[in-house]
């Protein structure tokens, strides 16, 4: 079945149960808002530090969402794309977008205005939702773009190019649309990048999505008295389809504003949080904030809190060690998973293997997996080869690229995922390198390829190669071997001050002046780089431990 008929029924059983609740960690706790008296407020500019929906609001509120845009002409399978930071709208409006039989298309809140139009280009986007934090970003592309028929703003004050969603929402009916949507229509496109920075988009469609939500479910059995805390990006897999196993459960989600460890910490204690997935540097920083004395575990209610779980990279043993000597009582998971095959569990650990951490762990929930050799064949048990997964949660394809889906996807339905692994005597997987040069930094993908060709165009800069390193808090951190030409001198304040165009997430952390090694071919030799500081790095976090 569709996903929307999880909403459906959830808002037929449970219509006055809490569905969602969003917490501006930003904002003092003076009051405590429902989403009715929220919308009466919002009118007038007012800021919330907790708000709350039924599941009877959020039903209603995607059936409205739904209704505006079949008014204004959306014709099943076309693309209404999202640019919201984590808020209470968000999840409503992209089930409206799927009630309307539209595809949901969730962008990146780091994108930068031409990243932004060229997914919107890429996808055939129709319709924008966007909010304050990108007001500037839209103005700037949006006379360049005449196929978006309709830019609407989430949030007070809104521009005069766009439409308050607000406003319109409010005169649209509440009940459901006529349309008939299935499992096999398509849902939603996700963005991701291969080695060459370019966004690729990811189809999937309902029958994905809605295995999602059981695979979620079946590793970590939510049920109506859990509650999920989530505080990653809702246009990431990771964030949204862990909650998918809540949805389907029926339980309640917290959507935190906010990553500093005593937010975190008071939310699970505030709302009774159960389930928190985090990211290693927050999970670092919750245990460094305690061991500092600045976070006193019992002046908080934390009794509930079972299952602590982290994906988007690698997760090391010393971490979840120190984590268990503070939370003893807690259950542990890792995950595996790509956008490609809609997000995290494809592969996971699972809670009762904490013994193997360092693994991804076994095949998930409804998946196979598979190690192959360069012409994708199963290696031998202990050999290193390209990890292959295959579900019902694989792509329908790259949209609009045949070429890159071909590269990825078999004939025979296996997603050839690009990660070299190793399979250990006890069947559980090991990654070993990436095929692809990707770095992942605090569970951001970060393009080597864009930073190079951005700190070639610096006219005393002959040659640059950008390498992930390791680093304790963040997993990776970005490395930058600059080769400066003959005659010029350079400094590090100079190239930071440079990279100030870029995005912070993706200027170099680390910079060394030296000879870019390159091969016969003209090819930047990596490894050897990896090999001398990343070696380097692990030294100095050796010493430092």
């Amino acid at each position: 079945m569709p996903i929307t008929e999880i909403l459906v029924r959830n808002a037929t059983f449970y219509p006055n149960d809490t569905a969602l609740v969003e917490i501006n960690a930003a904002l003092e706790p003076t009051e405590k808002l429902t989403w009715k008296e929220y919308s009466l407020m919002q009118s007038t500019g007012g800021g919330s530090y907790r708000r709350e929906m039924s599941w009877s609001d959020f039903d209603q509120r995607a059936n409205r969402f739904a209704n505006l845009l079949l008014t204004r002409g959306i014709q099943k399978g076309q693309k209404v794309a999202i640019l919201l930071m984590n808020c209470l709208e968000w999840l409503p409006i992209y089930f409206g977008i799927l009630k309307a039989g539209g595809v949901a298309v969730p962008l990146n809140f780091r994108y930068t205005a031409d990243e932004i139009k060229y997914c919107l280009e890429k996808s055939d986007s129709e319709f924008l939702v966007f909010g304050p934090e990108f007001t500037g970003r839209v103005e700037e592309i949006c006379s360049s773009l005449p196929q978006i028929r309709m830019w609407t703003y989430v949030g007070a004050d809104c521009p005069s190019f766009a439409e308050s969603y607000d406003r319109l929402v409010t005169f649209c009916s509440t009940k459901p649309p006529a349309v008939p949507v299935s499992d096999r229509d398509h849902a939603a496109i996700y963005f991701s990048s291969g080695t060459t920075g370019f966004p690729k988009a990811i189809l999937h469609d309902h029958k994905a999505l809605m295995h999602s939500c059981e695979v979620e479910q079946a590793h970590h059995s939510q049920s109506r008295k859990d509650c999920f805390l989530c505080i990653p990006p809702l246009y990431h897999t990771g964030a949204k389809m862990h909650w998918f196993g809540s949805f389907l459960a029926g339980s309640k989600a917290v959507l935190l504003k906010g990553t500093a460890p005593k937010q975190i910490i008071k939310a699970v204690s505030e709302e009774h949080c159960t389930i928190v997935w985090l990211l290693v540097p927050w999970a670092q920083d919750i245990l460094d904030a305690i061991d500092r004395g600045e976070i006193n575990l019992d002046e908080y209610e934390l009794d509930g809190w079972r299952l602590m779980h982290i994906g988007a990279q690698p997760v090391p043993p010393s971490l979840i060690k120190r984590w268990k000597e503070r939370f003893p009582n807690h259950e542990y998971d890792t995950n595996y998973g790509l956008s490609e095959s809609i997000g995290p569990g494809c592969v996971h650990l699972g809670v009762g293997n904490i013994h193997k951490v360092g693994a991804i762990g076994k095949a998930g929930y409804g998946w196979e997996t598979r190690i192959v050799d360069e012409r994708r064949r199963t290696v031998l048990a202990g050999a290193v080869g390209e990890l292959a997964v295959k579900g019902p949660g694989v792509m329908k394809c790259y949209y609009k690229d045949p070429k890159a889906t071909d590269e990825i996807l078999g004939h025979d339905g296996w997603l050839y995922t690009g990660d070299m692994a190793r399979e250990d005597e006890d069947g559980f997987i090991w990654l070993v390198d990436r095929k692809k040069d990707v770095i992942i930094s605090g569970g951001e993908n970060i393009y080597p390829v864009q930073i190079e060709d951005f700190l070639r165009s610096n006219p005393k800069i002959k040659d640059v190669a950008v390498i992930g390193i390791p680093e304790k808090r963040l997993g990776e951190i970005t490395l930058a071997v600059i080769e400066v030409k003959e005659g010029e001198e350079m400094t590090e304040d100079e190239v930071n001050s440079f990279c100030l165009e870029l995005p912070r997430y993706k200027r170099p952390r680390k910079i060394v002046f030296a000879t870019v090694p390159r091969n016969p071919t003209g090819k930047i030799e990596k490894p050897a780089l990896r090999k001398k500081y990343a070696g380097e790095s692990l030294v100095l976090q050796q010493i430092e431990a």
